[in-house]
Order: structure tokens, then C-alpha cells, then sequence
């Protein structure tokens, strides 16, 4: 997003991603062409040449549209700013809730059904929502949930870096540095 470059028409404090829409435009286009590839596969008794007109439009634009839709993702990625003190406070006003999932897991690897182990964290969660409490202290104190897990196993529940622990194999992948 470049200091200049107008956001939303209607909210001139929005800032929109039309690079990133772009690619996701072009991949629907890119997705659209393999359609026609797969069409192309079922020829009557030996291959004939029925292919070859829509192969000669489809090939080229597909990979150039591939290569410069990797090429603007990378430029994307090599430009992004990111703001890990907004990241906190976002997380920080949630209460806690984003782990909700994390608990519904780990209670199903404990053997509960994932009704009962949802039902079991919805309460807590729609309790910290609606009492703006902090929805791990009240995981801790719920019994229920509780006797399932150690104490310093329910606690490891609660480590923001469990989700981030594929961030550099994912970087590596995309050939982008951590």
C-alpha cells in the first residue's frame, strides 16, 4: 500500500490490498484455463490436433500469468509492514477466545466427542465474552475441563508461538526469508 494510493472510495481510512485482490482475480483465471486442459484429455481413439488451438492460448497465459502472479506476491511479502504491538492489543481485546479451538482439540485427543468437548468450551467462551473475563483464567478454573489436563499441560494450551511454529518451513517453501 503506497503512502499515496486511495483505500476505499467510502472510507478513505481503509487501506485495500488491490494487489493481493488482483492475484486472487488472476488465480481464479489461471484455475478457469485448467478446465480447458482437462477437456483436452479425452480424445476420441488417437490423439488428434482438436487440442492444440485452445493449448496454444491456454499454456502461454497460464504461465505468464503464474510467473507474474509469483512475482507480485513476492513483492508483496518483501514490502509488508508488520506491526506486532497491533497484533498484541488485538489479541490482548479478545480475551483469550482465538484459543477456544485449541482447547476444543485438545479435549477431543483426550477422548471426548467433539460435541461434548465443544459444548464444554463454548460455555466458558460465550462466559468470557459476555462477562469480558479472561477466557484462559476461566478455562483454568472450570473443572470440567480441568481434570483433563495437567497444569502445566493446560497452560502450554495458551503459547501464541503454537501457531507460528510453521512460520519459517513456510517462508522456506515461498523462498522468502524469515
Amino acid at each position: 500500500f503506497s503512502k499515496k494510493q486511495k483505500g476505499s472510495s467510502a472510507m478513505p481510512h481503509k487501506r485495500n490490498p488491490i494487489v493481493c485482490e488482483r492475484i486472487c482475480g488472476l488465480a481464479r483465471l489461471v484455475r478457469s484455463n485448467l478446465q480447458t486442459a482437462l477437456e483436452n484429455i479425452s480424445l476420441w481413439g488417437e490423439r488428434d490436433i482438436s487440442h492444440s488451438s485452445s493449448e496454444r492460448v491456454i499454456i502461454p497465459d497460464s504461465t505468464i500469468l503464474v510467473d507474474y502472479m509469483l512475482t507480485k506476491s513476492i513483492e508483496v511479502l518483501n514490502n509488508l509492514f508488520i506491526y506486532p504491538e497491533h497484533m498484541k492489543k488485538n489479541m490482548a481485546k479478545s480475551k483469550g477466545l482465538f484459543y477456544s479451538q485449541r482447547i476444543m482439540l485438545e479435549l477431543v485427543k483426550k477422548g471426548l466427542s467433539r460435541e461434548k468437548a465443544y459444548e464444554l468450551v463454548q460455555r466458558v467462551s460465550l462466559k468470557s465474552w459476555q462477562e469480558d473475563k479472561d477466557f484462559q483464567q476461566l478455562i483454568e478454573q472450570d473443572k470440567q475441563i480441568r481434570r483433563y489436563f495437567k497444569e502445566d499441560e493446560l497452560e502450554s494450551f495458551f503459547d501464541p508461538k503454537y501457531y507460528l511454529r510453521w512460520v519459517d518451513h513456510i517462508f522456506d517453501r515461498l523462498g522468502i526469508l524469515a
